[in-house]
């Protein structure tokens, strides 16, 4: 398809139903605007000039070298004047030609590139090669109007040239991966460079180079650079987990493996993203689209949570990596506009904003319920993008108060005499003695641009792209004459398939037939975030009514419960994993009363769980120690939080599996013969754990294992699961009970379906084989492949001397708030974590009848006169299979450890 030219496709702006701005107020802010810019430029200028940043609390300049080392922070200065580069797009954005014009000139007589410093390459490619790209393409634009710029001959192009060669050698890998930094004098090889030795990058500083360096190769006619920068984005996509569809945040330049397998949408990623969208829109090839989209979808099916976006780890995408957000994120929902989805756009911004007008800006990093994790604010500048494209996108006033927000703030806690300085703690108003770069090339032109009207803006920014650091780059390069870089490596099941592709923006009216929409979307995220003090109980007069539901007395297979949440306007949602989502809809309780009931409930019930996930409980394992398994196969267990502690036994428990009858143990166990003495296997549904755990232990099992009714589940992809009590005093049981999802479950049930009598080890961690069979030989299998197995007799357990270490693994699966179109909402999700707004353990467990009992998990009696109907040769090969499917699940489980999730 031809190249698209636009960035945005603007349909015309909602009709909203808030009061407009009228042009006088937004004329005076934006005017506000240019007199915060000059403040910043100008104190920079005066008091800083030719450093690299200014230092607003002690009004000088701050030179690399001469001021303490920040660390990491200072790799973005390079004795090149930073802020000026960084700022010269913005002059022109904001009508200040002649300004321009004389930075210009002295960029041109006072920067030089060639130091014999360290830089960073990400922040190098961002902030001046996408500086000096912007201003040469504001330079172009104003010499073709005829009234600036008329002698200016390409200067800035060949210094972008120049500083463009200079990063080159950074790209010196195997793997097209850049190393992160780079001399600008020596390059990365030899001694002299003091540098080239680092291994690691993160995917947005190797994945944020596409947009510079291509422009650089259209702009001077040289392929090289848009060559390398796509090879290194080819190289991210080839090594993405491919069942996820996600990437970590940070690989290995040279083997492309994994360092760290978190992944979200906020710091280490973010930018990556955003560059393959906006690629497609520069650059017009249709690769770049199909691979953000297949990305997106991953997105928005694991990470996107709304309102929330959290991390998750990239072969268990249901498995939460963290249980805070950091403000890098804020920039993910102008990109959603640009893609086109504007409803989640419009619910992270809320919940951003409401994080603002909590904090008076947004953390650093912030808890899922809302609390500062980080406290700095280094001005960034993300917010502002969201809200500048959401009004673009919805015309809506009300972001234009959002706007009016951003401003107050900066100017009420963040202004100095000499300039805006960052803060150094959002909750005290305290400052830091530093004011980046990216504040005055990016925070002001998204607040102008959102106040401006289009006869205020010198040229029109629909013609232009804007980079991560708001830099400015013409959409007509896509036409630009060039030399045709080395096409990106596509594979056959890479072709290009339509339905992968959203073509163009949608047309916001028809979005949004309704033009109250936004408001109700965010209506609710408001209230969640900003929550009130829970009220008093409403006055009952004595006879009228029964006492309201506690939480405590909940039972989630009880259809009079059931009613009365139904009465209180709550409502029970069972989620795709087997856990069960509570959500309070106030407006359909019956009555105001019961509306109040349903709000107590739901604060009840967040406070039984967050009282039952004080401790949490490292996994556990079930390791099948019977022929011809010897302790190779390790099950990752979940644990109860009753009975039987197995990490306080040397030993743990070790006995012959058999199936329940019935199957879910939800009432006396009829092959009671057969139960005792061993461990038992149920079936997940029709009542709580711990009534399952009652009835086995009344049978006289030794132990049981609980496997899920959710039919696919894996530890590999959900969180791990930690069953919780009844609500009552669970004291009576004495027995471990650990819970498995499907897929492994399915493995114990084939075990036991091939070979009879399976026996298994429950621990708190898998124990090596020299421990399971201490004092006998190991058997020959296990030594030299041999195919004559030997019985082991059994033998009692002891401690292993090099046990494999299984650290607690941040168990809790935070939940989306799962808001409603007309109202405001309580949220308490039932499963497994602490805060308001997270899967919490509550005394829900068994919600769901049970399914029809597998074919593999039959009553140990009638298995007995069964034979297996493979050869020896088949069934080997099938453990063979199995053995070989779980050593992949064991590495991860390893390096899931190694990461600390």
């Amino acid at each position: 398809m031809p190249p698209v030219l636009l960035l945005l496709i603007l349909l015309g702006a909602l009709c909203s139903p808030g009061q407009a701005m009228s042009r006088e107020e937004k004329q005076r802010l934006k005017n506000q605007v240019v007199e915060m810019f000059d403040h910043a430029y100008q104190n920079y200028m005066d008091h800083a000039y030719p450093a690299d940043e200014l230092m607003p609390l002690t009004c000088r300049g701050r030179v690399r070298g001469l001021e303490p080392s920040r660390g990491d922070i200072d790799d973005a200065l390079g004795k090149f004047s930073l802020t000026l580069i960084d700022t010269l797009d913005t002059l022109v954005l904001l009508n200040k030609t002649t300004e321009f014009e004389d930075a210009v000139r002295r960029v041109l007589s006072d920067v030089r590139l060639d130091n014999d410093i360290v830089v960073s390459v990400f922040e190098t490619n961002i902030r001046v090669l996408g500086g000096l790209l912007g201003g040469h393409s504001m330079a172009v634009m104003l010499k073709e109007g005829g009234q600036h710029m008329q002698w200016y001959q390409d200067e800035l192009l060949h210094m972008a040239k120049d500083l463009g060669l200079r990063l080159l050698p950074a790209f010196n890998t195997s793997s097209g991966l850049p190393y992160p930094r780079v001399n600008l004098k020596h390059g990365v090889r030899g001694p002299e460079t003091r540098t080239g030795t680092e291994t690691d990058t993160c995917t947005a500083c190797a994945g944020t180079i596409i947009l510079e360096f291509a422009a650089l190769s259209r702009f001077t006619g040289d392929p090289v650079f848009e060559a390398h920068a796509r090879r290194a984005l080819d190289f991210l996509w080839e090594k993405r987990q491919r069942n996820s569809n996600l990437v970590g945040t940070t690989i290995n330049i040279h083997s492309g493996e994994w360092v760290r397998r978190d992944s979200g949408v906020g710091a280490g990623i973010d930018s990556y993203y955003e560059y393959l969208l906006k690629a497609y829109v520069l650059l017009g090839d249709d690769l770049f689209l199909e691979r953000f989209n297949i990305h997106y979808a991953s997105i928005m099916k694991y990470i996107s949570q709304p309102p929330l976006l959290l991390d998750v780890h990239i072969h268990k995408p249901l498995l939460p990596a963290r249980t805070w957000m950091d403000s890098l994120l804020a920039f993910f929902p102008g990109l959603q506009v640009l893609k086109g989805d504007i409803r989640p756009a419009i619910e992270t911004h809320e919940m951003l904003y409401q994080v603002t007008k909590k904090h008076n800006f947004l953390p650093e990093a912030f808890t899922t319920d809302f609390r500062v994790h980080w406290a700095q604010h280094p001005l960034r500048p993300e917010f502002a993008e969201s809200t500048y494209f959401l009004y673009k996108a919805t015309g809506d006033p009300y972001y234009l108060e959002a706007g009016r927000t951003i401003m107050d703030n900066l100017n009420r806690f963040a202004r100095v005499p000499c300039g805006f300085a960052a803060m150094k703690d959002v909750r005290t108003g305290s400052h830091e003695d530093r004011m980046d770069s990216f504040f005055l090339a990016e925070m002001f032109k998204y607040l102008f641009l959102l106040f401006a009207e289009p006869d205020d803006i010198p040229f029109d920014v629909e013609d232009y792209v804007f980079t991560t650091e708001a830099h400015l780059l013409p959409l007509s390069l896509s036409m630009a004459p060039h030399s045709s870089p080395a096409p990106s490596n596509r594979t056959s099941e890479e072709e290009l398939d339509d339905s992968n592709f959203d073509w163009t923006c949608p047309n916001t009216h028809l979005l949004f037939p309704d033009p109250a929409f936004p408001r109700i979307l965010r209506e609710p995220i408001r209230s969640a975030v900003d929550k009130s003090c829970p009220r008093p109980a409403p006055y009952r007069e004595p006879g009228m009514g029964r006492p309201p539901l506690r939480a405590q007395d909940f039972m989630a297979n009880n259809p009079e419960h059931l009613e009365l949440l139904r009465r209180m306007g709550v409502s029970l949602i069972h989620l795709k994993d087997g856990r069960v989502q509570l959500v309070q809809h106030a407006t359909q309780a019956v009555s105001a009363v019961a509306a109040e009931d349903g709000v107590r409930f739901m604060q009840e019930m967040m406070e039984l769980s967050s009282q039952q996930q004080k401790e949490q409980l490292p996994p556990r394992a079930i390791q099948i120690v019977s022929h011809p398994f010897f302790g190779r196969v390790v099950l990752t267990a979940g644990p109860a939080q009753f009975g039987t502690d197995l990490s306080k036994s040397s030993t743990g428990v070790r006995g012959f599996v058999t199936v329940a009858e019935p199957y879910s143990g939800c009432s006396e166990i009829a092959n009671a013969e057969y139960i005792q003495g061993h461990i038992a296997l149920l079936q997940r549904g029709q009542c709580m754990f711990a009534e399952k755990a009652r009835h086995i232990q009344k049978a006289g099992a030794i132990g049981g294992i609980v496997i899920d009714d959710n039919e696919g589940s894996s530890s590999d992809t959900a969180p791990l699961f930690q069953m919780a009590g009844d609500g009552r005093s669970t004291d009576d049981i004495t027995l471990p009970l650990l819970f498995l999802f499907h897929k492994e479950g399915n493995i114990l049930l084939e075990a036991l379906k091939e070979y009879r009598e399976v026996e298994v080890l429950l621990s708190d961690k898998a124990r090596d084989r020299a421990a399971i069979f201490k004092g006998k030989p190991l058997p020959g299998s296990l030594i030299e492949g041999s195919a004559d197995v030997q019985e082991t007799e059994e033998d009692c357990l002891t401690e292993a001397t090099t046990p494999t270490s299984h650290e607690p693994l941040g168990q809790s699966q935070m939940s989306t708030l799962e808001l409603g179109d007309s109202a405001p909402e309580e949220v308490s999700p039932v499963d497994e974590d602490t805060s308001p707004a997270e899967e919490v353990g509550a005394p829900k467990e068994e919600a769901s009848p049970a399914e029809a009992e597998p074919a593999a998990a039959q009553p140990q009696e009638d298995r007995d006169s069964e034979k297996p109907e493979e050869d020896t040769d088949s069934s080997s090969q099938s453990v063979d299979e199995l053995l070989a499917d779980w050593q992949e699940d064991l590495e991860a489980f390893k390096q899931m450890e190694k990461d600390e999730l």
